[in-house]
C-alpha cells in the first residue's frame, strides 16, 4: 500500500503553486519589480478617477451637441405644421 501511495503522491503535481513559490522558480532577470504593483494600482486610479468620468461626460456633451446640431439645420421633431 505504501508504494502505490507513494506513486500517487509523485504523480499529482500542484495545481496552484503560490506566488512566492512561483516567483522563486524565475530568474532575477524575469521577476517582476517590487514596484510594479503600485504602478498598477495608481494606474487604475487613474482610470477610474479620472479618465473615465471626463470621458463619459465627453461622449454625453458631444451626443447632444450633435443633436442640437441636427435640430438647428433640420428643426424640432415632431409633424409638419399645417
Amino acid at each position: 500500500m505504501s508504494r502505490l501511495q507513494s506513486r500517487d503522491s509523485q504523480r499529482e503535481p500542484t495545481r496552484f503553486p503560490s506566488r512566492a513559490a512561483a516567483g522563486a522558480a524565475l530568474p532575477d532577470s524575469a521577476r517582476p519589480d517590487s514596484g510594479a504593483k503600485r504602478r498598477e494600482i495608481a494606474m487604475f486610479l487613474l482610470l477610474a478617477v479620472v479618465i473615465w468620468p471626463i470621458l463619459s461626460i465627453a461622449v454625453v456633451g458631444g451626443y447632444g451637441f450633435l443633436i442640437w446640431m441636427s435640430q438647428l439645420i433640420m428643426g424640432p421633431p415632431g409633424p409638419p405644421p399645417v
